[in-house]
């Protein structure tokens, strides 16, 4: 098998689009984040790919030198990964992928992919870097192609706005909170949450003037939609505003003319798993986010 570890994503969407494509819902994150590269038209944050870790690993010539495996880290994230199905099965693809990254003094703080990918990955690693793991978060992806017609859809639906500012970046920090079970720690540099204005794709539900809930579409690609950033407050919470949020972005990027929306639940909130089977998400696959640590001497 051969390793490549790509400097340019140009060359890298060339080699890795199709492969990725085949499977669009499950590799929208690897998918969205790599057509941000290419376009070249955003690089706020992470998303300048003169920072990113691209690689591939590929059958050897004579095997026809097909693409097995495909690697993307956006630091300070960890790596996502893809590997093409097989009956070699993914482990030799990783191995040969890992001993590249190793080779390239390139490491990695953890990784976010489907269940037995990122488990492989990080066992394999973890034990040749002499490192400890511990899975941050369970996840299922989900998508929908429609919306259950049944979910109340009463309240205002509005695109976040400059006023929003007052509280959208303790919103956004409680949510981030929430899902890596932290502290909330809101930035001093307001441009961090004024950016998620600038792409009209953040919206809050308003209720008597008073935005209650909030959801966004955090990637595009093709035919599908990601969304992320459902957040209520708890003194807003089990009035159904997140539900009606959600089904109402969907519905207005189904509207769009994509064919789906996707998004990513935590296994371990009953309640969120519970509002998008609701709303008509059905499960696709189930995902892990494992983070790498120093093992204690």
């Amino acid at each position: 098998m051969k390793f490549t570890l790509y400097n340019d994503v140009k060359d890298f969407h060339a080699d890795v689009f199709d492969v990725l494509a085949v499977k669009e819902a499950q590799n929208l994150i690897i998918l969205g984040n790599l057509m941000v590269g290419y376009e070249g038209k955003d690089t706020f944050g992470w998303r300048d790919p003169a920072a990113w870790v691209m690689a591939a690993v590929r059958d050897s010539i004579q095997d026809g030198g097909e693409v097995r495996l495909v690697a993307l880290m956006t630091p300070p994230f960890g790596m996502t990964l893809y590997a093409v199905d097989g009956a070699g099965g993914h482990v030799p693809p990783l191995r040969c992928l890992i001993d590249g990254l190793i080779a390239a003094g390139i490491n990695v703080p953890g990784v976010m992919t489907e269940k037995s990918l990122a488990q492989d990955f990080a066992d394999i690693y973890c034990d040749i870097k002499g490192l400890g793991q511990h899975i941050e978060t369970s996840l299922r992806i989900y998508e929908l192609y429609s919306v259950n017609p049944a979910i109340a859809t009463t309240n205002t639906f509005r695109l976040a706005a400059e006023r929003d500012m007052a509280f959208l970046p303790y919103w956004v920090e409680a949510f981030n909170a929430e899902a890596t079970n932290t502290a909330t720690s809101v930035d001093a540099d307001i441009e961090k949450y004024r950016y998620q204005l600038s792409q009209d794709r953040l919206h809050m539900l308003e209720v008597d003037g008073m935005a209650v809930a909030m959801a966004k579409i955090n990637r595009e690609f093709m035919g599908t939609a990601g969304i992320a950033l459902v957040y209520t407050p708890p003194y807003f919470r089990g009035r159904g505003y997140a539900t009606e949020v959600v089904a109402r972005l969907s519905q207005k990027w189904l509207d769009k003319g994509f064919v789906r929306c996707v998004l990513y639940t935590d296994l371990a909130n009953p309640t969120s798993n519970s509002i998008y089977q609701k709303i008509g998400y059905t499960p696709i696959a189930d995902s892990l986010d494992i983070r790498f640590k120093e093992e204690v001497k």
